[in-house]
């Protein structure tokens, strides 16, 4: 088993969910939408039903293929959940600026992304 450094820790309602070095949670099963909200508190980032919609197809997509997506999966995934119009790189970004990728798996409670093209 490998070992994932704790680099801290996240207070969620009087418990304590260990993040890694990239502010990832170190245990996926610490995932709540109340954790969701404060790691996107840290992002700088209100949580809107937009949002919801694409964490919960991040969700499904790890839940299906047990990683989570690079950049142009996401786009397609959401694409093919959402429709066309919030199935653009263009509209992720609004939601998740920077990396998409990387910070939608972040709030989503999923490891990683291990390519974020």
């Amino acid at each position: 088993m490998a070992s994932t450094t704790i680099d801290h820790y996240l207070r969620v309602g009087g418990n304590e969910v260990a993040l890694d070095p990239e502010g990832y949670l170190v245990e996926l099963s610490d995932w709540s939408p109340a954790v969701a909200e404060c790691l996107a508190e840290q992002e700088g980032i209100a949580l809107t039903p937009e949002h919801w919609e694409v964490i919960g197809v991040l969700r499904a997509f790890y839940a299906r293929y047990e990683q989570a997506p690079a950049m142009r999966p996401l786009v397609k995934a959401v694409g093919r959940e959402l429709g066309p119009e919030k199935g653009r790189s263009i509209h992720l970004m609004r939601l998740f600026p920077g990396s998409p990728a990387k910070v939608s798996a972040r709030l989503a409670g999923l490891p990683k992304p291990a390519n974020c093209l």
